[in-house]
């Protein structure tokens, strides 16, 4: 009996031993000292952080090992690192936005002031040499450069027709002030501009400024509509909210080494770029048709230089009119011949003062506009720029872990990995929606695309299907390439071949400015357009469609 009480005795001694040996895990627990100092400066209370390391098992993202994160602190701290992403993401586009409002900016106000030079020069020269030639018309040649200025600005008008009726106008009424003695009546001024292009009253100059006017406008429209569509697009983008499987990647890369004590360990660079180019997958697609647009518009530049550039006829359409009325002074005799052969004899005005009392005026000798080495400044500034930010959306994730994310600078074995201090072994996964099929760090659908970011890859495209136009020439029918919610990118637009292009006549409403190449119209507006140009399917087919559906698809009982 006595033996076998000292053997429990032995016994219960061997386990206080081991016991001790081993330590209780209450007593082992760590300070969260360190943690407590990190999350009040953050400003969240500390009332509810522990002293000491508690067991993990409540935790939700975080790996569940012994930690300083109660549930309320991981669900704090999960949405502060997300909202820290959102908020270095809109600051990196905001950048990229500012920059490209300001080249907007730029090259719109020198546009602008190159066609109002012309138009101050020809105010200032044109009264003293052609007289009542000009001021009794001086609100034709106003309106063809409110007109000039509205395309320029996007307007939905055609230049060429623009042109052709402003010289049609422009003879009826300077053929009537130079044969005051005559009555002509409409019809009779119907037969002279039947007639007018085989007449050229004007010489070479309205075919010289048709040809080098459209090219020019084009080009500037072209490129200042790229500078906005480019900005809306970052815009856009940087409103797309992260989902949560990139929340919790986010956290877990952020904080969690927070939780888990041992704040110091800073992410491994390949653990943050894996979490990164998961979370901005969508956002890297856009980069084969952002480069393409910047591609085009550094391109297309080189339709600025010239005789037929930019410059040189938007700062010089009065010498062209200058040319004309010229021409039309110096043929005033046989044009009026060739009328009264392809017109008759127009009845003489009793009342009217004699052909010698209309005297020609003196003529102005067209001065070509210097250039002033602005533009050449704009556009080296410009291409600059845009080279710059050609991989603005592949570099993002590289770009922010560098940054913003405070990376490992230390040995390979001693970054957070996400799961404690170590090598991190996953291999860095490519760029774009599809590469992140085997993510290690987010759980990526690759069958489900952001159709936000689908949307503005279809703007993309469109914008530099036009400045591509916009380089040979063409004059493109120009709608707005960035509305909400409309166009090709969401499916739901107008196909060109049901809606077909939209009526060139000068009207009212074509004249509209588009939205965000320039101000003008408004976002909904440019919807209504665009849903009223599409026809619909008439209604009483869908009760019959729906019918027909449901017969094919019901099944055949046996």
């Amino acid at each position: 009996m006595e033996l076998r009480a000292r053997g429990w005795w032995l016994l219960c001694a061997a386990a206080a031993v081991v016991a001790c040996a081993r330590g209780d895990p209450a007593s082992k627990s760590r300070s969260c000292s360190e943690v407590r100092q990190i999350y009040g400066a953050k400003g969240f209370s500390l009332s509810d952080v522990p002293q000491a390391e508690i067991s993990g098992e409540h935790l939700r993202i975080c790996p569940q090992g012994y930690t300083c994160c109660t549930s309320e602190m991981e669900e704090n701290l999960a949405n502060r690192s997300r909202a820290e992403l959102e908020t270095a993401l809109r600051d990196s586009s905001r950048a990229l936005q500012a920059m490209l409002a300001t080249q907007l900016r730029s090259f719109d106000d020198h546009f602008q002031h190159l066609l109002n030079d012309s138009e101050r020069a020809l105010q200032d020269a044109f009264p003293g040499a052609f007289g009542e030639l000009y001021t009794q018309n001086a609100r034709a040649f106003r309106d063809l450069y409110s007109e000039l200025r509205l395309y320029y600005r996007g307007a939905n008008l055609h230049l060429e027709e623009t042109l052709a009726e402003f010289w049609a106008r422009l003879l009826e009424r300077l053929f009537k002030q130079l044969h005051p003695q005559l009555l002509l009546p409409d019809d009779y001024l119907d037969c002279m501009g039947k007639q007018a292009e085989a007449l050229r009253p004007f010489g070479e100059a309205p075919r010289e400024l048709r040809l080098r006017a459209t090219r020019a406008f084009v080009a500037a429209r072209a490129f200042v509509q790229g500078l906005g569509v480019a900005g809306d697009v970052v815009r856009k983008v940087a409103q797309v909210p992260l989902g949560p499987e990139c929340s919790r990647a986010v956290m877990k890369l952020v904080y969690c080494a927070h939780c888990l004590g041992v704040p110091g360990a800073r992410p491994c660079p390949d653990y943050c770029r894996n979490v990164l180019k998961g979370c901005l997958a969508n956002q890297a697609d856009l980069d084969a048709e952002w480069r393409n647009l910047l591609d085009s518009m550094v391109l297309i530049t080189d339709k600025f230089w010239g005789s037929s550039g930019v410059e040189s006829v938007i700062g010089g359409v009065h010498t062209w009119l200058a040319e004309a009325i010229n021409s039309l002074q110096d043929n005033r005799d046989t044009l009026t011949a060739k009328v009264i052969q392809g017109c008759g004899n127009p009845k003489v005005n009793p009342q009217g003062p004699g052909p010698e009392e209309k005297r020609r005026r003196g003529k102005l000798a067209p001065r070509e506009r210097p250039p002033s080495g602005t533009l050449e400044k704009l556009v080296s500034e410009a291409k600059a720029q845009l080279r710059d930010v050609q991989d603005f959306w592949i570099s993002l994730p590289g770009t922010l872990c560098s940054e913003k994310m405070a990376l490992s600078t230390a040995s390979d074995d001693r970054c957070w990995n996400g799961m404690a201090r170590g090598r991190y072994l996953p291999e860095v996964m490519g760029d774009g929606l599809a590469n992140q099929i085997n993510n290690p760090e987010v759980e990526v659908d690759i069958t489900k695309p952001d159709m936000t970011i689908r949307q503005q890859i279809m703007q993309l495209k469109i914008m530099t299907n036009r400045l591509r136009s916009a380089y040979n020439g063409n004059d493109v029918d120009f709608q707005d390439a960035s509305d909400d919610g409309s166009g090709s990118g969401s499916g739901d637009g107008c196909p060109d071949d049901l809606c077909g292009r939209k009526n060139s006549k000068k009207s009212s409403s074509s004249r509209t400015p588009l939205t965000h190449a320039l101000p003008g119209l408004s976002e909904q507006e440019g919807q209504k357009t665009s849903a009223a140009s599409c026809p619909q399917s008439p209604s009483f087919l869908l009760p019959l469609l729906l019918a027909l559906a449901l017969t094919v698809a019901r099944p055949r009982w046996r």
